[in-house]
């Protein structure tokens, strides 16, 4: 049987796109790992009604009211492989089982890639974070830290430093003289030793271990990881994907219809800058304009 729609993945962006392809009472399949790529975070923030709220909670809910639906099929597992048919689109699960649909929303997420300092790891969405928008306010006016990357690094700092003091630690690299300068305009210090590890209780931060020896304080460290396509799924559909900000995407249009008419890709997959309440705008975006293609397609 061909189902209308498959979402492969069931965070924010794939449920909400579910939950307005099944009240428009059309068939639906969700593909989802749980895995969701803020799983490592107590609390989401900024998120309309839910600010503070436990991400995991979100979607255990949101789930359960998908659910709910007659149309709404829930399918744990991976989505390994897809291709276009004559009539649609077939989505392959891990287990050899081929699913036949008229249109697929790719919602999958972003796979982080943290650089390998000992203690980032187990501090990643505690104390060792990514967006001063969505945890900045926390740590206001402790010590803070940025963690050098690439060049757009000195942005992050930039911003960073709304919050508190800032350090940009450059681990072994050299800014030129405009970085320089925006660093010295926004107060920002800087410090050039590589940084070793990360030392305090727990996942508490209390200080980065320099390559000297030295120990400097910091209270939440912010880097921006690298971050890649968690699924091949677009690459196998023939999708443009394009080099963004923070990393690969998969280039949509308003309707966040990728470059292959029926495909659909909504969340951080899609767009940059990347937060909870976008992943949910763009579900929806990504749903309803499935269902217009249906209707008139």
């Amino acid at each position: 049987m061909t189902t209308d729609a498959i979402i492969v993945g069931g965070g924010f962006a794939g449920l909400a796109a579910a939950t307005y392809l099944a009240r428009a009472r059309r068939n639906v399949v969700v593909i989802d790992t749980r895995q969701p790529r803020n799983r490592f975070s107590d609390a989401a923030h900024g998120f309309l009604g839910h600010d503070g709220s436990d991400p995991q909670q979100i979607l255990s809910t949101a789930r359960r009211q998908v659910m709910a639906y007659p149309t709404v099929r829930m399918i744990d597992g991976e989505a390994t492989g897809a291709r276009v048919e004559d009539d649609g689109f077939s989505v392959v699960l891990g287990n050899g089982e081929a699913l036949a649909t008229r249109k697929v929303i790719l919602a999958f997420g972003l796979r982080d890639t943290l650089p390998a300092i000992p203690g980032i790891q187990e501090r990643w969405g505690k104390t060792v974070l990514h967006c001063p928008y969505c945890h900045g306010i926390e740590f206001s006016d402790r010590q803070l830290g940025v963690l050098y990357r690439t060049p757009m690094s000195v942005h992050q700092a930039s911003i960073v430093a709304e919050w508190g003091p800032v350090t940009l630690y450059l681990n072994g690299h050299e800014l030129d003289a405009e970085g320089a300068d925006v660093m010295a305009r926004r107060g920002v210090r800087m410090e050039t030793a590589k940084v070793m590890g990360l030392e305090g209780e727990r996942t508490a931060l209390s200080a980065l271990v320099l390559e000297d020896g030295r120990r400097s304080v910091v209270d939440a460290l912010y880097i921006a990881p690298e971050s890649c396509l968690s699924s091949p799924l677009a690459e196998q559909l023939g999708a443009a994907i394009e080099d963004g900000p923070m990393g690969p995407m998969i280039r949509t249009d308003a309707d966040k219809m990728t470059s292959v008419p029926g495909v659909y890709a909504a969340g951080d997959i899609a767009r940059a800058p990347h937060s909870v309440s976008w992943a949910v705008a763009d579900g929806v975006t990504a749903g309803t304009s499935a269902h217009r293609a249906l209707v008139f397609g």
